[in-house]
């Protein structure tokens, strides 16, 4: 599978998933996800899921800190509605980083390893999306700005070639690589800066 290169400089996401140790998934429960596995889910890379996979990137290493994040132990509630705009495409993402599920998620087993209904949508929360961890009632508050990256003004015009079927095998290409390099600009360059990932934390007690 050819992708572009920059997939692979991105930060893994590294897990402890408690049901993946239980049923012998993986060696101590331990998860690795990458930005192609965001990507596979998607069947597709843009600013939207590049978005969602940086969100739940800041959000874990924020309400972790030195821990491994737990996979499985995360309430997570988005502002928007499951229809309304990219918002369930954001919750496909967080949820596969997280485990946490909506009505359709897993049960658990004796009373454990539920995922069901960690996965709120329509919630009352100040930005795009909260993560908390059962355990200690850390929370994380964070929405994404990606306005603040520009797309090149030259996209538009081949984007409507390209949806016009007026485009050539050249056009296409070209339009993919503009398109990946404001991801790339996303990730890589504004990963971790705050005018464009505004983030707060706070206690459920608090």
């Amino acid at each position: 599978m050819n992708y572009p290169a920059f997939f692979d400089q991105l930060p893994v996401i590294t897990l402890y998933d408690p049901l993946a140790e239980f049923l012998g998934a993986s060696e101590g429960g331990v998860l690795e996800y990458r930005y192609l596995d965001a990507v596979k889910l998607a069947g597709h890379s843009c600013p939207t899921v590049a978005a969602a996979w940086n969100m739940s990137r800041l959000a874990l290493a924020a309400l972790y800190e030195a821990e491994l994040p737990c996979r499985g132990d995360i309430w997570v509630e988005l502002r928007g509605r499951h229809d309304e705009g990219v918002t369930g495409v954001v919750a496909n993402i967080v949820s596969l980083l997280t485990g946490a599920a909506g009505e359709g998620g897993f049960k658990g087993l004796g009373g454990r390893f539920q995922r069901q209904g960690l996965l709120q949508f329509a919630a009352a929360v100040p930005r795009e999306l909260r993560f908390t961890r059962l355990d200690s009632g850390r929370w994380v508050d964070i929405a994404c700005n990606t306005s603040v990256i520009p797309a090149d003004p030259v996209m538009l015009q081949l984007l409507q070639q390209c949806l016009s079927g007026a485009a050539d095998a050249t056009v296409r290409r070209r339009f993919g690589e503009l398109w990946q390099a404001r991801v790339r600009c996303l990730l890589l360059e504004h990963g971790d800066d705050p005018e464009v990932f505004a983030l707060s934390i706070g206690n459920r007690d608090s």
